[in-house]
Parts: structure tokens; C-alpha cells; sequence
């Protein structure tokens, strides 16, 4: 059976978490004056909004520091993810635990092209990197338009072609090249029109600055292990070593370029 953007996901994270984790642990040496998450959380309104997170995964997005004041004014939040794995770490992730004492926050698995909700039944609608898992992202679109109600937000992020350009040119040398620029359907590059196609309006785009100071082999290490199903052999393992020890011995950091963007837009 082909390989696609959607097959490609199942095999990575209906089973374990642990591949997402390994790829947010690049997220701590981030440049920027604000962690990634803390920037996407300032695209979403919260004043007594009911709140939908689509492909939630871990559910990094309420695990990081925000406003804490802004907290209580959301009137509820679902979070789904079409993994088993994920809506098992979701269901016992402190930080989500907590986040159930101050509001209402329901826990779902489903398919982001067939949501189990009314329409109109939410005022935001947050797809955080997950739309290039989908083989139709314009369904997907389709269906977060449909449950929003009019006048509602939605958030969506995305990775352009290059996130990462430095970290996947290493590993291409031992079979570890990014799987987005092979399978996925929609990119940075892309996505205004297919936000405008499914009948978006007002669509926004707003790059997160900053890049990646990498200071040591083994994030990089960890990284393109969890790209593949199993980790790499001691002799592949070895080449990224050498060739990132080079730049550590040129240049004191590994430096990575990341293109990650957030679009919004209203029903």
C-alpha cells in the first residue's frame, strides 16, 4: 500500500506519544523571547470562547505558560486527536488535569475529516501543525468551517517546505529527509488558498521568529531517530555525529532555520 500523509501519521502516533515528544524537545532551544506555544496561544481568543483543538496530540498547546488571567474567561475546550496513544497522554498530562479545575475541558478521539459535532457549535477552531497529516486537507478545512459558528476564529499552524533545513539536509545522509516535503498536501506555502477555496475569509499569516541553537549532537540525534520506526544504526548514528560535530567545532551551536507560521481566518 502507498505511503500517505495520513498512513505516514498512523504508523508514527496511533501506538506512542514518544516520537511527538522527541520532536517538540528541539522547542528548548528556541531563540525566540517566546516559546512556540506561548506565540500560537496569542492568535486565540479566549473571552468566554468555546474552543476546539483538532489534532491535539500531547496537548502542548494548554501545557505551557500563558496569561493565567485569560484562563478562566474560556467558556470550555475539547481537545480530539485521531490517536489512541495521544488521547491517553492528553487524559493524564498534569498541566491538562489542572486546566480541568478552572474550566470545562472535554477529551475526544475522532478524524479531523469527520468531527462528531453540530454545526455552529464552536467560536474558535485550532489546528496546531497537524493539517499536513490529513490526505484532504480541504476536507479537513470543510469540516472546522462547519462547526464554527459565523463570525467564529480559525487558527491554524503550519511548517513551510524549509523548517528544519539544517537538521533534515543531515539526516538525508542516513535516510532521515523530511516526510512534509514528500506526502504532505498542504504547507505555509500553500494554505492561504486552500483557506480561502473551502470559504474562509480574512485569512492572516504571521511567521514565528527566531530560529534553533542546537548546542550538542544528541537533540539531533533524538530527532531524526524519531522520524523513522526504529533508531538508526551505530554506523548512521556516527555520520550524523561527525557531521554535526563539525558545525559544533566551527560555529560553537548547531544553528537550524525553522519556517513555522500561523494562519488565521473567520467563518
Amino acid at each position: 500500500m502507498a505511503v500517505t500523509a495520513h498512513t505516514h501519521a498512523q504508523d508514527q502516533y496511533t501506538s506512542t506519544s514518544a516520537r511527538l515528544a522527541a520532536r517538540l524537545s528541539i522547542h528548548n532551544y528556541n531563540t525566540a523571547p517566546l516559546s512556540w506555544f506561548q506565540f500560537a496561544q496569542t492568535f486565540i481568543p479566549k473571552n468566554e470562547s468555546s474552543i476546539l483543538e483538532v489534532g491535539a496530540g500531547t496537548g502542548a498547546l494548554w501545557s505551557d505558560t500563558f496569561p493565567s488571567d485569560q484562563i478562566p474567561t474560556i467558556s470550555s475546550l475539547t481537545l480530539t486527536d485521531f490517536s489512541p496513544a495521544m488521547v491517553e497522554t492528553m487524559s493524564s498530562n498534569p498541566a491538562i488535569i489542572a486546566l480541568r479545575t478552572q474550566i470545562p475541558v472535554t477529551i475526544q478521539q475522532c478524524d479531523a475529516t469527520s468531527l462528531p459535532f453540530p454545526d455552529q457549535s464552536f467560536d474558535v477552531v485550532v489546528a496546531n501543525h497537524m493539517l499536513y497529516h490529513v490526505d484532504d486537507p480541504l476536507v479537513a478545512l470543510a469540516e472546522f468551517k462547519r462547526v464554527l459558528k459565523s463570525g467564529g476564529k480559525l487558527v491554524v499552524a503550519l511548517n513551510g517546505l524549509d523548517h528544519l533545513k539544517e537538521l533534515f539536509e543531515v539526516g538525508e545522509m542516513v535516510g532521515r529527509g523530511s516526510t512534509i516535503a514528500g506526502l504532505a498536501k498542504i504547507t505555509a506555502e500553500n494554505a492561504v488558498g486552500q483557506i480561502q477555496q473551502v470559504g474562509f475569509e480574512e485569512v492572516g499569516r504571521e511567521r514565528f521568529p527566531g530560529e534553533f541553537k542546537v548546542p550538542g549532537v544528541k537533540p539531533v540525534l533524538d530527532y531524526l531517530n524519531s522520524v523513522g520506526d526504529e533508531d538508526m544504526e551505530e554506523e548512521k548514528m556516527e555520520v550524523v555525529r561527525k557531521a554535526v560535530g563539525e558545525r559544533l567545532d566551527k560555529e560553537g551551536v548547531f544553528r537550524v532555520e525553522k519556517n513555522m507560521v500561523v494562519f488565521t481566518a473567520r467563518k
